[in-house]
């Protein structure tokens, strides 16, 4: 059996039988994933993700999955400036809810693999095997500097993050560890207590879309992580990385992409809501300082193309976005879900406000179009 029989076998919400598995994205920050200043009553506490959680457990969903952020990047909303450790929030969030897998996102650099080992088989405990990790190796190169870490070149970010995997997979199988490698060394290393199910390990997801990320990914991981352009592109992506974990490592990878979710009771409302938040009050400093830190920049594309690059992180961190009544975002969801892709993190403006008209107008639609039991 592989680890994802375990986990199918074990009732891990990630490996149910849902065509279109879904999540929420980015709860533990400021903003969440949208680069606005318009009006909204979420909060990134404690108290919001519980109510949040309870709404998506209520409903049936997977998986809440936050982003590992340690300073804003500035503008007018500073945005994602306030943020809670992923670590201690998905210890919180699975202490109390029965359902949801949680997610701790890691950026590998700055944390010992010993240290990771153990906090990560403690939460899957705690959440009786609802738990995984989200791969990252750095790419925000204020933040690296913080910890005193330098900005690795970018394979090398991978070469790191493959020692650092040997390392903690090994501690998960076994102790009286002893590593030596290129950038990280362990001697006789114990970690106790093993992880939660007989699947050996965490649930593990990365967004690698690089060469050697879509070989680490391949290598270590259930799902890689990644954007969609548009349902063609999509579609490739998945195929190609699904291809490449079956044919270079015999096997199955997973997918999951982001899309910001717009839904009204009419498609005007739902597409004058969408111009209002992102085109009148987006962040657009705090936008253009992302897009220089990922050496986005104007003059290697046409005014047209870098413009919608913007719009789409200014709405949701360069997801897909779905606009529209209930009937036209369950339609455009069974059409991400011809792509082939596995599930969808859906980001929201404001979670608390927004997800009961979702779960109340848009699930039933996807039930009777049988991405949803």
């Amino acid at each position: 059996m592989t680890a994802q029989d375990d986990f199918r076998a074990a009732g891990n919400p990630m490996f149910n039988d849902n065509k279109l598995k879904l999540g929420v994205f980015g709860t533990n920050c400021s903003n969440a994933c949208a680069i606005t200043l318009a009006e909204t009553t979420f909060e990134p506490t404690f108290d919001h993700n519980v109510e949040i959680a309870k709404k998506l457990e209520a409903a049936g969903w997977e998986c809440m999955v936050p982003i590992a952020r340690w300073r804003g990047f500035g503008g007018p909303s500073n945005f994602n400036g306030v943020n809670m450790d992923t670590f201690t929030w998905a210890a919180a969030l699975a202490a109390v809810t029965t359902k949801l897998q949680f997610f701790s996102t890691t950026h590998i650099p700055t944390l010992n693999p010993i240290v990771a080992t153990k906090m990560a088989t403690t939460i899957d405990h705690i959440s009786k095997g609802r738990y995984g990790l989200n791969l990252v190796t750095g790419w925000f190169t204020p933040e690296m500097e913080m910890f005193g870490v330098p900005m690795m070149e970018h394979d090398t970010r991978y070469e790191y993050a493959t020692e650092w995997m040997d390392i903690v997979e090994t501690l998960w199988k076994r102790n009286g560890v002893t590593f030596e490698g290129e950038f990280l060394k362990v001697k006789d290393a114990f970690s106790e207590p093993k992880p939660y199910n007989k699947a050996g390990r965490p649930l593990l997801i990365c967004a690698g879309a690089s060469g050697k990320g879509l070989h680490f990914t391949a290598k270590f991981c259930d799902f890689n992580f990644g954007f969609m352009q548009d349902m063609e592109s999509g579609a490739a992506w998945v195929k190609k990385v699904k291809d490449l974990a079956r044919n270079e490592y015999n096997r199955d990878l997973g997918t999951f992409t982001a899309c910001p979710v717009i839904v009204r009771e009419t498609e005007k409302e739902a597409k004058e809501y969408y111009d209002y938040y992102v085109n009148q009050k987006g962040d657009w400093e705090a936008c253009e300082n992302i897009c220089e830190v990922l050496q986005v920049q104007s003059q290697n594309h046409s005014a047209e193309m870098y413009q919608k690059f913007k719009e789409r992180f200014v709405a949701g961190w360069g997801g897909y976005p779905i606009v529209g009544n209930p009937e036209q975002v369950a339609d455009k969801l069974v059409d991400l879900s011809n792509t082939g892709v596995n599930g969808a993190l859906l980001t929201m403006v404001d979670y608390n406000e927004e997800l009961p008209f979702f779960n109340d107008r848009v699930m039933p639609l996807l039930k009777q179009a049988g991405l949803r039991n």
